[in-house]
């Protein structure tokens, strides 16, 4: 018997949940299988959250050809060999020469395509181009990191979000009524805060929870028997979903909480399950910048340098800069300081608009611009002393106005006092 989760996957897009900024009526996808138009795109999401059942509705909805490929285990001959065989299929289906294409092209499916490497993406270019497939990636990592920017250019980028409360409720509902095995079983939810937590906004999760509850005997569904269950069967590291983001929030987390230790085994968590080393720099640069900021910041340049040297020597001996970066931005000062004043300035700039820039400020490159005051008045730092002049940077309306404010490291204390001091002396 195929697991509950497979036998939940939904065939139509009616019976699908969830991505409704995606699926609803009028909305992008919906228009696309409507119309039948549709272009190659990549699903930007975490795991569970339906990128490969949306590709599968997809293509019986629009009664294409589909074939499957996984960056796991397909190397260029399979690319190859797939596209030869859609690029004959149209042809003899559309009664064109080969060369030609019509709008029923195939959809070609590729699950993670961020590992598949550079050469297996360039493989892709030309028949996505020709129209020759239409392809659909699924990939749970950032595309703008890992796909080649040909590709990008060819491809919609379609995030899909975690499944909300509501979502994880109707399909568990779903699955109690109308499987039937869970059906026969009689079980039902009486307490269900533990069932959510612990699936995180997965479909596969909670599907997946409800199976071992079920294998178990399980018929009232409260938190406690999901706790209870869930710790006497925990879920391996999955670096392809699962736990994937479960462990890297707890791996930030311990460095922005300064407890190396915690930190250095989260991180040994990861590189015993096989996550890509690269991926975990990142986050060691995002935490650089975020959680140490301008406490220390040579956090930035160690995490910059880590990412530098793991891309120079490979692995396993990657391991090493990873595990001293970790600990050096773990025992850092923090501060958030800069984190916090950019997302206070783009608040302000959604609230106030495109603000005019003051004449004084503004480039004259053209003699109209200079007469209608462009760049005049404009006092340059570097001739005063200190390399300071006090004069409005602002605009108009903003005059007065701070995002940036210094959290009492010594380091952002030192640049705090010598901003103050500047603008007190003048």
């Amino acid at each position: 018997m195929y697991p509950l989760a497979e036998r939940m996957r939904p065939k139509t897009l009616n019976e699908y949940i969830g991505q409704q900024h995606l699926v609803a009526p009028g909305a992008i996808l919906h228009q696309m299988i409507t119309t039948g138009n549709i272009s190659s795109f990549i699903l930007w999401g975490p795991p569970g959250v339906g990128k490969t059942t949306l590709a599968q509705i997809i293509a019986h909805e629009l009664q294409r050809p589909f074939y499957t490929l996984s960056a796991v285990t397909s190397g260029v001959k399979e690319v190859r060999e797939v596209i030869d065989k859609a690029k004959r299929e149209t042809a003899l289906n559309s009664g064109l020469f080969a060369s030609q294409v019509d709008r029923r092209s195939a959809i070609l499916f590729i699950d993670e395509i961020h590992r598949f490497s550079k050469s297996q993406q360039d493989s892709l270019l030309s028949a996505v181009e020709q129209g020759v497939v239409t392809l659909i990636g699924a990939t749970t990592e950032n595309p703008s990191f890992e796909v080649i920017n040909p590709l990008l250019s060819r491809c919609q980028i379609y995030v899909l979000k975690p499944l909300n409360k509501e979502d994880l409720l109707q399909l568990a509902h779903r699955a109690l009524t109308q499987d039937e095995e869970l059906a026969k079983a009689g079980m039902e939810i009486i307490e269900q805060q533990a069932l959510l937590r612990y699936s995180g906004g997965d479909a596969r999760k909670l599907l997946n929870i409800l199976e071992l509850l079920h294998n178990s005997g399980i018929q009232h569904i409260t938190d406690e028997v999901v706790t209870r269950q869930l710790q006497q069967n925990p879920v391996a590291y999955d670096k392809d979903g699962e736990l994937h983001y479960d462990i890297i929030s707890a791996f930030i987390k311990s460095i922005r909480g300064s407890d190396p230790d915690a930190a250095l085994y989260w991180l040994a968590r990861m590189i015993a399950a096989g996550e890509d080393p690269k991926f975990i720099a990142r986050r060691l640069v995002i935490s650089a910048s975020e959680d140490i900021g301008l406490a220390n910041p040579n956090a930035l340049l160690v995490a910059n340098s880590c990412f530098d040297a793991l891309q120079k020597i490979g692995w396993p001996e990657g391991r090493i800069p990873l595990a001293e970066a970790t600990v050096y931005l773990a025992t850092s000062q923090k501060s958030n300081s800069a984190y916090l004043a950019i997302n206070a300035a783009l608040r302000e700039v959604e609230h106030s608009g495109n603000l005019p820039v003051p004449l004084h400020l503004r480039n004259a490159p053209t003699a109209l611009m200079d007469k209608l005051g462009y760049g005049q008045d404009y006092q340059y730092a570097h001739d005063f002393p200190n390399h300071f002049v006090q004069q409005q940077y602002m605009p108009d309306a903003l005059v007065g106005t701070h995002f940036w404010q210094a959290q009492g490291s010594p380091q952002e204390q030192k640049l705090a006092d010598w901003m103050q001091h500047l603008w007190k002396e003048k």
